[in-house]
């Protein structure tokens, strides 16, 4: 059973997913196709890791890291299972980025590595898209590039810890039912064990967080239209359809640019530097 949160009348209602049926908390059963899906977390942050695959390091001609490079996604960005993610009208640039989100399950802080894959509730698909067009303008603090309302789709539940060995984690991601990404966390260049005893070290993690763990090669820009999905193989498959939206940026603050580090970016085309 994969623990998942839906919204039923205007209200976020916990359940869970068994043989395409969900059992609510309430004692309300629903068929899974006439869910509305929410994130299945509610976390007080979204901890985001660079650069984890060596096939994406291999995409941009980078070297092996001596430690992780972090950055931080609002918690407005979260959304759920089947949910639209919209490309700003007037961008061209917006990618998906399959992975495998860690929801953590008690609090932990310093916690060692030996340790640290008890603090684990679960795992679920996620998709850590960006829109590129706001490269230059992020000096790679992904506030903009990654961080606007929807980028961050996760579910459709949470597979829980003991179902899942975390050291052989298949990952796909698939766009209009085409394979684009594959991976397997038995790859990672730093390990689940090793992300949540680093983090820790440094700040607290909290029940419901969420650390996003890299993707694999071949992230691409999607576009309005595409249904992209990713998915833990044999255990959960995450869709979500990309359109169109109106954004007015207005007059002041950086503006979507179409420029040669986005490009580069978007089609992992050489080292990624300004």
């Amino acid at each position: 059973m994969q623990k998942v949160r839906v919204n039923r009348n205007g209200i976020p209602v916990w359940g869970y997913l068994e043989n395409q049926q969900i059992y609510l908390d309430s004692g309300e059963k629903i068929k899974q196709e006439e869910a509305e899906f929410l994130a299945p977390v509610e976390p007080s942050k979204i901890i985001a890791v660079h650069l984890n695959y060596p096939s994406r390091l291999e995409a941009f001609g980078g070297n092996i890291p001596p430690w992780p490079s972090y950055f931080l996604k609002p918690v407005s960005a979260l959304s759920g299972h089947q949910a639209e993610v919209a490309r700003p009208k007037n961008t061209k640039y917006l990618n998906y980025e399959g992975e495998i989100a860690v929801i953590i399950g008690k609090r932990a802080k310093a916690v060692s590595r030996e340790d640290a894959l008890n603090y684990i509730a679960g795992y679920s698909p996620a998709n850590d898209f960006g829109v590129h067009d706001f490269r230059t303008s992020d000096n790679n603090s992904m506030l903009r590039v990654k961080g606007q309302d929807g980028f961050c789709p996760i579910g459709p539940g949470i597979i829980p810890a003991h179902e899942v060995d975390p050291h052989n984690m298949p990952l796909r991601t698939y766009v209009n039912g085409k394979l684009v990404q594959v991976g397997n966390t038995r790859e990672l260049m730093f390990p689940f064990d090793y992300l949540i005893a680093d983090l820790s070290r440094l700040i607290t993690l909290e029940p419901g967080d969420v650390i996003l763990t890299g993707t694999p090669a071949n992230s691409r820009p999607v576009h309005p239209g595409d249904i992209v999905a990713v998915e833990i193989e044999g255990y959960g498959r995450l869709e979500n359809r990309i359109v169109e939206s109106e954004v007015d940026f207005g007059d002041f603050g950086a503006q979507p640019e179409d420029s040669e580090y986005g490009r580069n970016t978007a089609f992992e085309i050489g080292r990624v530097k300004k």
